[in-house]
């Protein structure tokens, strides 16, 4: 009996443990189903700078690592930095979710870096009124050198002797092209997507839209939605880091996930306009501080602006040329705050500053027209005000000492023959004249003689200064 209860204790914790076993294997099961009918919406929109490949990568690994059906990525960017694209195209070659680019909304582009990281993709789409291209590298500082070859115009070696060793700047231009076409020319094959075409974007600039894309290969479909994009690549084959994976897209629920508050920040700091807004204030703040030193406060906005906006120029392509501008001008408008010109070095230095904000971003970076005519019209409108208040300077007489009695009015206080007492500016005064007075006189002071005022009577100016009360 003992031997019955003991044989039945055990058989009950087996089958406890199996149930349990099942229960979590069955759990497990319905949270990877659960994982593999679950997207991730993600957007870049604007250029490609670390805090957007921070934000790309982190999320498409955790997708991969979570088992995700796929990863949707909204593009809408100008290009970026050459170093954060390869982060971010590291992030999808090594991901084990798919990966579908999708360039939308209508009227949105992605150049330059965006190319890259469309040929990265698993899935590659745009939507109607959409273009791509334009991925020819800019350095940072601005680009010198030839123009590019031409992808057709392979050098002979009689050419090559003929021309003789290529220059520095050349060369490393040469290298940095021919870099950029082995890339893309090996995500191409990747992909299985046109490659002689994707050289000549990198090459030539090249850029097409969206219908035009799709005849030449460059991508692999051109959505009008969301919902149309996951019903056409529904059952295609893509090769990802494991393996290859069918894609079950048609009903796929997408979670939005958004970048956190910093990358954000980042992103909004990262903007063309925002940069060129945060310069101009911190040049503005800068020569207020200097112009009135001791405020303090213009002083720090303007440092903070000035560091925020280096910041932004750190992590956008710019000219080299248009920042010497800017900063020749900022110093210009610096020279007409402290030795004032009527104006005319303040103008030629706003003139440089706005032409350095005009062309020191590259195409497709511009600046807005509205947002340059704002900055050129409120340096203006400091210039305008640092003149009124050197002509309003200059136009007073002293405002202390003897030469600022001279010349004012004031009233007789009370008066004994040749000498008596003036009130004047508030101030009372011992004052002499040549002829006599009364109390309640108006008087000029005439001049200044140690602590007495030299008087004389003034004349009413008008019939309702006659008409003054004579009571000082």
């Amino acid at each position: 009996m003992i031997r019955w209860r003991f044989s039945g204790r055990r058989g009950l914790f087996a089958c406890l443990l199996v149930l349990g076993a099942a229960l979590f294997g069955v759990g497990a099961l319905a949270q990877n189903e659960s994982g593999a009918r679950e997207g991730v919406l993600l957007t870049l929109d604007g250029p490609v700078t670390p805090a957007a490949a921070d934000y790309l990568s982190r999320e498409i690994k955790a997708a991969s690592d979570a088992g995700k059906a796929l990863v949707v990525i909204e593009l809408d960017t100008p290009g970026g930095l050459m170093d954060s694209m390869k982060t971010i195209v590291k992030a999808i070659l090594a991901s084990d979710t798919p990966v579908a680019t999708y360039v939308y909304p209508e009227g949105a582009r992605s150049a330059s870096a965006g190319l890259y990281i469309m040929y990265a993709a698993h899935v590659s789409a745009m939507a109607p009124s959409t273009n791509t291209g334009a991925a020819t590298p800019i350095e940072i500082g601005g680009l010198g050198g030839e123009k590019p070859q031409q992808p057709d115009a392979q050098p002979t070696d009689e050419s090559s002797k003929k021309s003789g060793p290529l220059s520095n700047e050349t060369a490393m231009r040469a290298k940095v092209i021919n870099d950029a076409v082995a890339y893309i020319r090996a995500l191409a094959m990747e992909r299985g997507r046109n490659a002689d075409w994707a050289e000549a974007a990198v090459r030539n600039a090249a850029s097409v839209p969206a219908r035009e894309a799709l005849k030449l290969g460059a991508i692999d479909y051109v959505a009008d939605n969301l919902e149309s994009l996951l019903k056409q690549m529904d059952g295609k084959t893509v090769h990802v880091a494991s393996g290859e994976k069918v894609l079950k897209t048609v009903g796929l629920k997408l979670t939005p996930v958004e970048p956190t508050f910093l990358e954000r920040l980042l992103g909004f700091l990262s903007d063309p306009n925002v940069s060129v807004i945060l310069m101009s204030l911190g040049t503005t703040g800068i020569v207020i501080e200097m112009w009135n030193p001791g405020s303090i406060l213009p002083g720090i906005i303007g440092v903070t602006c000035l560091v925020l906006g280096l910041y932004s120029f750190a992590v956008l392509p710019h000219n080299a040329l248009g920042l010497a501008l800017m900063g020749l001008g900022a110093l210009f408008i610096i020279v007409e705050a402290y030795t004032p010109t009527l104006g005319l070095v303040g103008l030629a230095g706003l003139g440089l500053f706005g032409f350095g904000l005009y062309v020191v971003f590259p195409e497709g970076f511009r600046v807005s027209a509205p947002v340059l005519g704002a900055i050129v019209v409120s340096i203006a409108a400091l210039l305008a005000f640092i003149l009124f208040a050197v002509v309003g300077s200059r136009s007073h007489g002293p405002l202390i000492g003897a030469e600022a009695i001279r010349r004012r009015d004031g009233i007789v206080d009370d008066w004994d023959g040749k000498e008596g007492h003036v009130i004047v500016e508030g101030e009372r005064w011992r004052a002499r004249s040549d002829k006599p007075l009364k109390k309640g006189d108006r008087i000029k002071v005439v001049e200044v003689d140690g602590l007495v005022l030299v008087v004389r009577q003034a004349k009413s100016a008008s019939l309702l200064g006659a008409l003054m009360p004579s009571e000082a």
